[in-house]
């Protein structure tokens, strides 16, 4: 019995002893990091737009609603193209056959009043300047909705603003790290990992509304605005 307590006591120990090693190994191997943030921004000019036109026809008659929309369709888009643009630039992004019901407080029971026929065409420009002339053919040739504008970049352009966005960010989550680790009184080493996000929404104009006719004949003024491109980029930096 004297024999085993001192047995068991050495177990003990080389297990405590075992335990503090794995410990002490954690600790050595903690990762000694800051982590800074940075955003970048880069205003730019849109040098793409898609104009989205409609014509909406209404009748008791679906087929002399559908064709009277066709033909005042068609007559947009061969006045867009004699105009000059191409016609693959032209795209139908939506059409819709639907019934308008009577008033229910008028008869105990539903009614299909009218049907109504909505065609959507959507112009893509790579020239920004000839929106509001693509508004204009449009509504002196059929067009009675006219949903939306948007402002784009093209590929080319996004990523030449998107490069010098993410260099602003680098830099400075570059010049925080700096200040940290020289505040902590520690230097950085090196990077660890890096994490890039960020990019840009579309200058969009909605529901701007024309009347049937023309009117005065004056062009439709259509200014793009600007864009602005951000990056985000979070660096991981080993300081030692």
């Amino acid at each position: 019995m004297k024999q085993t307590l001192p047995i068991f006591t050495a177990v003990l120990l080389l297990i405590a002893a075992l335990a503090f090693g794995t410990v002490s190994a954690a600790e050595t191997g903690t990762d000694n990091t800051i982590v800074a943030s940075g955003t970048g921004s880069v205003i730019g000019t849109p040098d793409r737009a898609q104009i989205s036109l409609a014509v909406e026809t209404e009748n008791p008659n679906v087929q002399v609603a559908q064709a009277e929309n066709a033909a005042r369709m068609t007559k947009v888009m061969d006045a867009l193209i004699a105009a000059g643009f191409p016609k693959e630039s032209l795209k139908t992004t939506g059409y819709y056959i639907y019934p308008v019901y009577e008033d229910t407080k008028l008869t105990p029971f539903q009614k299909v009043k009218t049907y109504r026929v909505t065609n959507t065409l959507t112009v893509t420009l790579h020239d920004v300047s000839r929106v509001g002339e693509v508004i204009d053919i449009g509504v002196a040739n059929g067009i009675n909705q006219a949903s939306s504008i948007q402002f784009l970049l093209s590929d080319e352009q996004s990523q030449v603003l998107r490069t010098e966005a993410l260099k602003e960010a680098t830099e400075r989550a570059a010049a925080d790290a700096k200040t940290v680790a020289a505040a902590l009184g520690v230097s950085i080493t090196s990077v660890k990992s890096a994490e890039i996000g960020g990019g840009y929404s579309p200058v969009l104009f909605q529901n701007y509304a024309r009347e049937d006719s023309v009117g005065s004949g004056v062009s439709t003024p259509i200014q793009p605005g600007d864009i602005t491109v951000t990056a985000t980029v979070t660096v991981t930096y080993w300081i030692g």
